[in-house]
């Protein structure tokens, strides 16, 4: 047999040999479309994935992080009470342990800047954290000038770009009670030191005679985590009287608000590109191993016409590499395309627009998946290229040897259909083979156990995360406006509201709910906050650690508010309004999404002595027993129209970043279904191939169509049905790892009972997904061996 009849190589050598390596590689690509569209998809999955992980990871990072570098932000911001320390006290603090630089100390002021233009009735600006600064040039926190210039004289303000009302420009005149102020500019600051600034002397009037809070600016020596920031926050506060310290701020709570969004899609996309990683490795493997099991005569026909075993290696990788990076480029387009709505939301704050992912991240991911792939193809290739050639040109029917026959034996025995135990034999024949092919699915069956706890995990918090979702219905004190009209009505009476809600028929429980923002010793800006009034056992809240409030002076606070304010539950915290001050004492964690996860609740009568100016309120109505809460409603809402308000029944709340991420999870979690099924569907077929003479002397003896289909399908379901039951174990432990990290990320403590998701009717239908995916692999391969004609399959060797 000569190289040229078989249409291989020449048996010359040199500048030929190049170009002949080079169709073997064609060749061999183009003879297994099978196993190159599997390498393709595998290798798609885990770059997309990847690239997206990693893009997301440092990318929502860039923004804030320059920001933060150029301005030199302040690692930990203080206010201090400034009738208990002196400014030059707090200068001393300069020299504490761990700081490496300071400035400050400012005066500030907690106020209500009013803008002119149509507002909602009842509307209230929320309190803004105004600063007295000379300079925006400072050794800690200087201040970017994004628009203007800095203030020079009282009546002139600058406002954080961030804090810039619609239609307000330069030039504008904005209103602190009689206190009438010119926009002179707009600045940004990194370490969220403050939302206005103004000269020393405006800020003295704007404080009245109340004594301003003072604010000092720290960078740290060592700050990149809670506890080196905790330290040097406890360090400045030994230097300085007990009491003084009002409140605190780190830059990482602003830095974590700042990325919040794509900061929580981190940890899950991580952990589907480790799997789609994982399942390159091997579903790669299986493919160049089954491809060169198949082409060993090949090979020994190579290696007579003068091939070197490190050539053919090269050759079945290069076979690899064609399709891995058909895979690499197309993967990284559609990571890159999947980022682009996730970094949209980032780096808003900072004007810098939506951050692409960065080029490295496309340039080293793709190279290290192809390093991956080659590494992956290049042991299976090269131990088949150092084969004996007399050894590899010796070809004959495949055989299961004497363990699968031994198995066969002993599994015939046994009270089955003989198609049944011909395919739960057939694993044994190859065991290595079916390990592989068990690997596969059992990624498959972990990604689907991960995917629904996810899912149920995200639909859980959704709802949980929602502390005012309690009641069957809310009435809404100020009516939609009019039709003709753009500005809603005037508010409902609460009191009268009231009322008529507590005389109708069929009500339970009524409290009623507002909203207002207030400042907060040590946060920029304040905070939210919801006031209760009213017999609260009908609100539906989650608490992470601690108590629902229960008496007046108590409050709960969301998770990210206990951590930018340095609290924990049990303490206090220093509110005001206009300088009002009054201490609340946080007894409990409430599990809380929504405001940024900054939101404080409380009573109204904590807060009666400060007077703050509320948003029209919310009662949040439980029907009694025995009542249908959308025939209450209906009745409901025609006893308040005529106040101005309106009555519906309790509506869930959306999340468009909880879509998001149940969209992506879906998309992933389908992709690697489909490789899995793939990576079967590649073995079954090579399995076919080799046995199809066995499979012609069945059907010789009267084996039909359908129990040929029954038999290929047996072989892998018991497969399948033992990788399901190692799957989801992996898959709930993957799931109970991943979530409380992105729960970090985001901000927030997510609460167990919305973690441990998984039932046990749950966990046996989901043990049933490593038969399926194995089935759905097989099913193709098993219909082919079903239609092989018996003449056919007997002819072949």
């Amino acid at each position: 047999m000569s190289a040229g009849t078989n249409g291989l190589v020449p048996q010359d050598t040199g500048p030929k040999r190049g170009g002949a390596l080079g169709r073997v590689v064609r060749a061999g690509v183009g003879r297994r479309r099978t196993q190159t569209a599997v390498m393709v998809l595998t290798t798609l999955l885990s770059v997309a994935a990847a690239v997206l992980a990693l893009g997301l990871l440092v990318a929502s990072a860039a923004p804030f992080d320059g920001a933060f570098a150029r301005q030199h932000g302040a690692h930990l911001t203080v206010e201090f009470d400034g009738s208990a320390v002196t400014a030059d006290r707090l200068a001393a603090t300069a020299r504490a342990p761990g700081v490496a630089a300071a400035a400050g100390p400012f005066a500030l002021a907690s106020v209500r800047l009013n803008s002119d233009g149509d507002v909602p009735p009842g509307f209230e600006p929320p309190p803004l954290t105004v600063v007295g600064r000379s300079s925006a040039e400072a050794p800690v926190d200087a201040v970017s000038l994004t628009e203007g210039r800095w203030v020079r004289a009282a009546g002139e303000i600058v406002l954080a770009a961030g804090e810039r009302p619609p239609g307000l420009g330069i030039g504008d005149r904005m209103t602190a009670g009689t206190t009438e102020l010119t926009v002179v500019g707009f600045a940004t600051t990194a370490g969220a030191s403050g939302d206005a600034w103004v000269v020393p002397e405006q800020l003295a009037l704007l404080a009245g005679e109340r004594r301003p809070a003072l604010q000092m600016l720290y960078r740290l020596t060592v700050a990149d985590t809670r506890a080196e920031v905790a330290a040097g926050r406890e360090a400045v506060t030994a230097a300085v009287p007990a009491g003084a310290v009002a409140g605190t701020q780190s830059y990482l709570d602003v830095r974590e608000a700042a990325q919040e969004n794509t900061a929580s899609f981190v940890p899950f996309v991580a952990a589907f590109a480790l799997l789609g990683l994982a399942m390159s490795v091997l579903v790669i493997s299986i493919v160049v191993t089954g491809a060169v099991s198949a082409a060993t005569r090949r090979i020994g026909i190579l290696k007579s016409v003068g091939f070197t075993p490190l050539q053919i290696g090269r050759a079945y990788v290069a076979q690899a590499l064609v399709p891995g990076s058909v895979g690499t480029v197309l993967g990284v387009a559609l990571g890159n395309a999947l980022a682009v709505p996730l970094m949209a939301e980032v780096a808003e704050a900072y004007g810098t627009g939506p951050e692409p992912i960065p080029l490295w991240v496309d340039l080293v991911v793709p190279a290290a998946a192809l390093t991956v792939v080659a590494a992956t193809a290049f042991g299976p290739a090269l131990r088949a290229a150092r084969l004996p050639t007399a050894t590899a040109l010796r070809v004959g029917p495949a055989t299961g040897g004497a363990r699968g026959r031994a198995i066969r034996g002993l599994l015939g025995r046994l009270p089955l259909p003989r198609p049944v135990t011909l395919g739960l034999a057939a694993p044994f024949a190859r065991p290595a083979r079916s390990l592989t092919t068990a690997a596969a699915v059992t990624f498959g069956a972990l990604a689907v156990t991960f995917a629904v706890g996810l899912g149920s995990t995200l639909i859980a918090v959704k709802t949980d995360g929602d502390p005012d979702r309690g009641g069957d219905v809310t009435i809404r004190t100020v009516a939609p406006p009019a039709s003709g009209e753009t500005m809603p009505g005037k508010p409902a009476d609460p009191a009268a509201v009231a009322a008529t809600t507590a005389a109708l028929p069929g009500t339970g429980s009524v409290y009623r709910t507002a909203r207002t923002e207030i400042g907060v010793a040590g946060l920029q800006g304040g905070a939210p906050l919801v006031a209760y009034e009213g017999d609260t056992a009908g609100s539906r809240h989650t608490m992470v650690e601690g108590r629902w409030f229960g008496a007046t002076g108590e409050a709960v606070a969301a998770t990210r508010f206990l951590r930018a304010t340095g609290l924990r539950v049990g303490e206090s915290v220093a509110l005001s309004e206009q300088g009002r001050p009054v201490r609340v004492r946080i007894v409990g964690e409430v599990f809380d999404l929504g405001d940024r996860g900054m939101a404080l609740r409380t009573t109204f009568a904590t807060l009666a002595t400060i007077q703050p100016r509320y948003m029209p309120g919310d009662f949040t109505v439980t029907v009694a027993p025995g009542t249908d809460p959308a025939e209450y409603a209906e009745r409901l809402n025609a006893a308040v129209t005529p106040l101005g308000a309106r009555a519906a029944v309790t509506e869930a709340g959306k999340s468009s970043v909880i879509r998001a991420m149940q969209a992506l999870i879906v998309m992933l979690t389908v992709m690697l279904v489909v490789v899995a099924c793939l990576g079967v569907f590649n073995t079954v077929v090579m399995d076919t191939r080799e046995r199809v003479r066995d499979l012609g002397v069945h059907k010789a003896l009267g084996m039909t169509p359908r129990q040929t289909v029954v038999q290929v399908l047996t072989s892998v379901g018991g497969i399948g049905l033992v990788a399901g039951a190692l799957g989801v174990p992996l898959g709930v432990a993957l799931h109970h790892w991943v979530m409380p990290a992105m729960g970090r990320a985001s901000g927030a403590t997510i609460p167990p009972a919305d973690i441990d998701v998984y039932g046990a009717p749950l966990l046996a239908f989901l043990a049933a997904a490593g038969v399926v995916i194995a089935t759905a692999g097989a099913l193709l391969p098993a219909g082919w061996a079903a239609r092989t004609s018996t003449a056919r399959a007997l002819r072949a060797e």
